[in-house]
């Protein structure tokens, strides 16, 4: 690449300085690197959430991307900054489990980074993103080579958040990994994997609401009618046409979803 690419996905939001003075460090080490915010609207601490956020946008970078993924509950305990390299790009982030579905769809390696030289000084106890994250991720768009950073290591955090748990012959449990903007509700059912759903009744239930259908386009579901849909995402999405399927049920990111086929 002409210049060094870094993308930033955080819970940071846009109120605060935070994602400003993260973009200040990294200019700061290396002026040339153009950075891209994938996303602050992370529901904060949702690690899962950011999991699968950067997910989605990380295959259509080039190769040396630099990815920055800063949703960190754990900020200040023992828990490790990481480096992740897969599908030839870098993956900057707290060890746990954020990077899970890199890990599950790539061929990887990652390292705990401990080199401390590159940190900013004095480190903060609740800032990582500004004193260990955006300097390392300058750093190495910079031309550092990963194996200086640290160590390599297989005892790294991964989770299964972005899979349901089968619970009988016709049951499965799984959750809400994203509510996007209109207010769909995306869930980790791999729409591939349930494509029963087209030939069998089912019922997905979020709390007291439950949906029965299964459409191929937002138009084709009745105003106001709760229906499934599998999204852009690959996963199956509970919506609503025009208007938001998370007012109408009224629940969170996390929130469990159960599915039983007949």
């Amino acid at each position: 690449m002409s210049r060094p690419l870094i993308t930033l996905t955080t819970d940071f939001g846009s109120k605060d300085h935070f994602v400003g003075t993260m973009k200040g460090v990294i200019l700061g080490i290396c002026p040339q690197a153009a950075i891209v915010d994938i996303s602050h609207e992370i529901t904060p601490f949702e690690i899962a959430e950011a999991g699968f956020v950067i997910a989605q946008a990380y295959r259509y970078f080039p190769k040396q991307t630099v990815h920055v993924v800063v949703v960190d509950p754990g900020v200040g305990t023992s828990r490790r900054p990481i480096l992740a390299e897969a599908a030839g790009q870098y993956f900057i982030a707290p060890d746990n489990g954020v990077l899970s579905m890199i890990y599950a769809r790539e061929t990887h390696k990652v390292r705990v980074i401990t080199a401390e030289k590159l940190f900013l000084r004095p480190v903060s106890q609740t800032f990582h993103g500004r004193d260990v994250f955006a300097p390392v991720a300058a750093h190495l768009a910079r031309g550092a080579r990963p194996a200086k950073l640290g160590k390599l290591i297989r005892d790294y955090l991964r989770s299964d958040f972005d899979r349901p748990t089968r619970t009988g012959k016709r049951y499965w449990t799984g959750r809400i990994l994203k509510i996007d903007r209109f207010g769909n509700l995306i869930t980790n059912f791999p729409a591939a994997e349930f494509s029963v759903l087209e030939r069998r009744p089912f019922e997905l239930t979020v709390g007291p609401h439950s949906v029965r259908r299964l459409v191929h386009s937002y138009a084709e579901g009745g105003y106001g009618e709760l229906v499934l849909i599998a999204g852009s995402t690959g996963f199956l999405e509970i919506a609503t046409n025009q208007a938001s399927a998370a007012q109408m049920i009224g629940c969170a990111v996390g929130a469990q979803a159960e599915l039983a086929v007949w």
